[in-house]
């Protein structure tokens, strides 16, 4: 007996019936990276049906023309995703700048090459879309995404915000990344 072939590991556009794959990422995601009191506090704010129906809607009706949800294929099965589009900060150019906004690896496939991939995927899309400088803003205390992202040749622009719930005391300091598309 032979083992069926192994799919190509691929990058794509995210399909709807994908939402709640997505969803259920974002959720572990969340639980690994938050503090968890925090962590349980958003996700018992909302539910994974919630969630899902949100991606649902990114991908079969994107808010901008721009806006893309891209997936990385593992086996036929989603691995990771990221929501991209044209940045919204104050000092951006619309036309020419955008935002990841959202870059998650399942917890337990990474470090196998998903992320790089999905990277390589987020900068053609950008570029194919007429963006010439993509951003991102990272927590400042997550170290392995900055040095991810460091190493693939991002590197920190000055800004930096604070962002927290609404509810909660707690506070994370952001910084914002910057690379060239062209």
């Amino acid at each position: 007996m032979t083992d069926a072939p192994r799919t190509a590991d691929s990058c794509r556009l995210a399909l709807p019936s994908e939402a709640e794959r997505l969803a259920a990422i974002q959720r572990r995601s969340w639980q690994q990276l938050l503090p968890i009191p925090v962590a349980e506090q958003i996700l018992g704010e909302v539910d994974l049906a919630t969630m899902t129906a949100s991606w649902q809607a990114a991908i079969q009706r994107p808010p901008l023309a721009k806006f893309r949800v891209l997936v990385a294929v593992a086996d036929k099965r989603v691995v990771g995703f990221a929501a991209v589009g044209p940045s919204d900060d104050p000092d951006a150019d619309p036309g020419s700048d955008a935002l990841v906004g959202e870059f998650i690896v399942d917890p337990v496939t990474q470090r196998q090459g998903h992320g790089s991939r999905l990277l390589n995927a987020v900068a053609d899309t950008l570029r194919a879309d007429g963006f010439t400088r993509a951003t991102w803003w990272v927590r400042a205390d997550d170290d392995p995404l900055r040095s991810f992202l460091t190493s693939a040749g991002w590197a920190p622009d000055g800004a930096h915000q604070s962002v927290g719930t609404e509810a909660s005391a707690t506070e994370w300091k952001l910084v914002r990344l910057h690379t060239g598309l062209t």
